[in-house]
């Protein structure tokens, strides 16, 4: 099969479209017929052998995808080949066939297709964990989303305001992104290259807020905005910590989370769908079902044919990505 493949961590223009074997199901295993894959910054980190994880070399990269179920192994019930479905899996998407665990395997809905199935993935996934499991956001809760026009942004603030929240703060970079913030239901947009981003995000969310401040945080950013975003936070708010796609990680004063009585939290999605796969299938159905009522919109701004990796990867690695980016592989 053809599949972008990494031979030794590299940076991904180092990188092109070759063969590998075609994978075959064992136990508890469907293989997938790839027609649209999401592209994510972590894949850039997988590549280069940045990501906490390694795959065994040679592999193709990629960690979510939507197509039709091609084979079975032994032991798989509740799905059978020609399903159209979707998966997030360690790697292994941008590839014609892709094999995974059936646990992690969602039907899609009608009506959906490919690449809104593959987009509605693993950002919307980890968006929903970071809201609901970490942070605990309850209807009526004021938000503020930093990297508000990134993958992971985007959906947060689509899934805050389906989910209840009562105002969205999306926090961004440039005019651009402003317009892609407000494009996905944000109710306020803040551009985070502010002269003084210390005090005038605070500012800025108190008077977005009334004064009250933001009950939750999401921050796939870290760097600068995170500290100021920080003092933005109302009593007893909630930090969820995902990225650092700034390129800076994060410290914190424990006497200031006292002093505030506030909390920090990390996410790291992928344990939940090794450790939890039936909570993380049903929160692919919900975000399924309101993608469906209308009320999630993963904007897809960019399709790319498999040989365009580099250039998807790319736009990512520079910032440039306005909006998701799917490689259709079929």
């Amino acid at each position: 099969m053809k599949a972008v493949v990494v031979r030794e961590f590299v940076p991904f223009d180092q990188i092109g479209v070759g063969e590998l074997p075609d994978p075959t199901p064992g136990p508890g295993e469907v293989v997938i017929e790839v027609k649209a894959a999401e592209v994510n910054y972590p894949d850039i980190l997988v590549i280069s052998g940045a990501y906490q994880i390694k795959p065994p070399l040679p592999f193709s990269p990629g960690k979510a995808a939507a197509g039709t179920v091609s084979a079975i192994g032994e032991g798989v019930a509740g799905l059978k080949v020609g399903d159209r479905v979707s998966t997030q899996v360690e790697y292994g998407a941008f590839a014609q066939k892709l094999k995974a665990p059936a646990v992690n395997v969602y039907r899609m809905p009608d009506g959906v297709d490919f690449a809104r199935a593959a987009a509605l993935g693993l950002v919307y996934q980890t968006a929903h964990f970071a809201l609901i499991e970490r942070a605990r956001m309850q209807k009526g809760e004021r938000v503020l989303v930093l990297g508000a026009s990134g993958g992971i942004g985007m959906a947060s603030v689509q899934l805050a305001k389906a989910l209840g929240a009562s105002t969205v703060i999306g926090g961004v970079l440039g005019p651009a992104n402003v317009e892609i913030a407000r494009r996905c239901g944000a109710d306020v947009v803040i551009d985070l290259g502010l002269i003084d981003l210390r005090d005038g995000l605070r500012e800025a969310v108190r008077a977005a807020t009334e004064g009250h401040g933001a009950d939750v945080v999401i921050d796939p950013v870290g760097g600068a905005a995170n500290a100021a975003a920080l003092r933005a936070m109302a009593w007893r708010g909630r930090m969820v910590i995902i990225g650092f796609a700034a390129g800076e990680i994060p410290t914190f004063k424990a006497n200031y989370l006292l002093v505030k009585n506030i909390e920090v939290s990390g996410l790291q999605w992928s344990d939940y769908r090794d450790r939890t796969p039936d909570w993380v299938r049903r929160v692919q159905e919900e975000i399924f079902a309101l993608s469906v009522a209308g009320k999630l919109d993963p904007l897809i701004s960019r399709r790319f044919p498999l040989a365009g990796f580099k250039d998807a990867l790319g736009l990512l690695r520079d910032g440039q990505a306005q909006g998701k980016l799917i490689l259709e592989v079929a």
